[in-house]
């Protein structure tokens, strides 16, 4: 689950690569500037990192993955306020600080041997970006993994590239679905027109040997957690990441409160059965 923070105080890095991925969504490539910090740096996914910008301010971000060998480290990032604003304007060469990593990550180690469900709604592709590569690179390990990833429309789809490359995958199953699409969809990979609920109703799913991890808009909780338990899943096996949530990332600003627990101290990676009970939680 989690573990220690590498540090308290930023350590520098330098943005090397901004690539947009969407309209409003790029992808930052950092390096530390102290090799030694970068492979330093461990978090368990779904574990999260404070990003400084100098003159905005910090915010909290889930890595893409774990550090590479060189030290470089990627962040997903979309423009949405003023510290995402100012690190948009941001170019090849600019510092930022990075503190953590923090809060709780996935029970890999628990569903070592068990089928795995990966459900993403927009953004929520990006939490959950770093589970996968660690189940992928651990493949022995876990028997099946299916990402089933849901947007709005084929241009909100983020890493389709990557996306591309993961359909050609023989160890796992891709499923990819839009809300809508104004023309018809021949790019690759093969993209259903639905909302996600109805890939999950239409996939034989297994769930007395099966985790499933949901993360995306608010909306997309409510709807998929009663398919999912109407298959059969319990509460115990309905892992949730409410990193949207997050803001001090320290449990200072109670911004991120859940009843009695904060998402950046007690999550961001939260089991149904502690939720369920809570007002407002999702």
């Amino acid at each position: 689950m989690g573990k220690e923070p590498m540090t308290n105080i930023p350590a520098p890095a330098e943005i090397v690569e901004v690539r947009q991925v969407s309209g409003d969504t790029a992808l930052f490539r950092l390096r530390f500037w102290d090799e030694g910090t970068g492979h330093g740096f461990t978090f368990v996914p779904g574990q999260f990192v404070q990003v400084s910008v100098p003159a905005a301010g910090e915010a909290p971000f889930s890595p893409l993955s774990p550090p590479r060998s060189d030290g470089t480290l990627d962040l997903c990032v979309r423009k949405a306020g003023h510290v995402t604003s100012r690190l948009h304007k941001a170019r090849e060469g600019a510092m930022v600080g990075i503190r953590g990593p923090f809060g709780t990550g996935f029970p890999v180690a628990e569903m070592m041997g068990k089928d795995v469900l990966l459900l993403a709604g927009g953004l929520g592709i990006v939490p959950l970006h770093s589970l996968l590569w660690h189940l992928l690179e651990q493949r022995d390990a876990y028997a099946s993994i299916t990402l089933m990833y849901g947007a709005t429309e084929p241009s909100a789809l983020l890493l389709r590239e990557e996306m591309t490359a993961l359909a050609c995958r023989r160890d796992m199953r891709l499923m990819l679905t839009v809300d809508f699409s104004a023309e018809e969809w021949t790019a690759e990979p093969a993209c259903n027109i639905g909302l996600l609920p109805d890939l999950l109703r239409g996939s034989p799913i297994a769930a007395d040997n099966c985790y499933a991890i949901v993360c995306g808009p608010p909306a997309l909780y409510r709807c998929i957690i009663g398919e999912l338990q109407g298959l059969g899943f319990s509460d115990q096996r309905i892992l949730l990441s409410l990193e949207r949530r997050m803001k001090c990332g320290v449990g200072r600003c109670a911004h991120c409160a859940v009843g009695q627990m904060l998402c950046c101290i007690d999550g961001p990676v939260f089991r149904l059965s502690n939720l369920k009970d809570v007002e407002g939680a999702l």
